[in-house]
Order: C-alpha cells, then structure tokens, then sequence
C-alpha cells in the first residue's frame, strides 16, 4: 500500500512565501507523476501544479510566476515552494502521486490535506 504525507503549510500575509513537502511511502515500483490540488471552501478541488518523472511541470494559471514545484533527489519527495501569496491562495493544499506498486498494478493516492492561509 502507498500513503503520501504532507508537510508545511500554515498562515502568512499576503505578499508571503510558504513552502509544501510530501513524501510517498509504501511498495512502489515508479512515480508517474506528484501533484499539488488545492480545495477552497464551496470549491472543487482544483489543479495548482504537477511534475512528471520526466521532469514536464504543469501549473494553473493562477499560481504561474508564483509557485514552483520540483521533486526530491529519491524521485519519491515533492516540493511546492509558493511566493507573492494572495488570499485567494487560501485552501486545504492535498499532495497526489500516481503510480505502479508493481509491473501491472497501479495506484493514485491523495494525501490528508494541509492548510494554507494568506490573510491582506
């Protein structure tokens, strides 16, 4: 079974920098992909960036100039480091990796979520 943990998160004032971790643990075999969604609240869930094995990125274009994501050296760690923060930056931030545990079994897996909160 994979799990993914996140990290980081917390209040800052508008104009503020935080940075987000997550580390994916468990029986895997390769990491497709690592993303960051973000869900404000009466909102759906929403894509803010992801990063492929192969190193493509792809942001929303809300977060493009402001937030970088990158993954760590073990491939297994991802990294959002989000700049020039707005509050419309506020939401729960959920970690995602997809994957194969194995040669023919897949997984997707969502983190527990962690909170960011940009205050004007």
């Amino acid at each position: 079974q994979v799990q993914v943990v996140e990290s980081g998160g917390g209040s800052v004032q508008a104009g503020g920098s935080l940075g987000l971790s997550c580390e994916a643990s468990g029986v895997i075999y390769t990491i497709n992909a690592m993303g960051w969604y973000r869900q404000a609240p009466g909102n759906q869930r929403e894509l803010v960036a992801i990063i492929t094995s192969g190193q493509s990125t792809n942001y929303a274009d809300s977060v493009k100039g402001r937030f970088t994501i990158s993954r760590g050296n073990n491939k297994n760690t991802v990294y959002l480091q989000m700049s020039s923060l707005k509050p419309e930056d506020t939401a729960v931030y959920y970690c995602n990796a997809r994957g194969y545990s194995n040669y023919v079994e897949s997984f997707e897996v969502w983190g527990q979520g962690t909170v960011v909160t940009v205050s004007s």
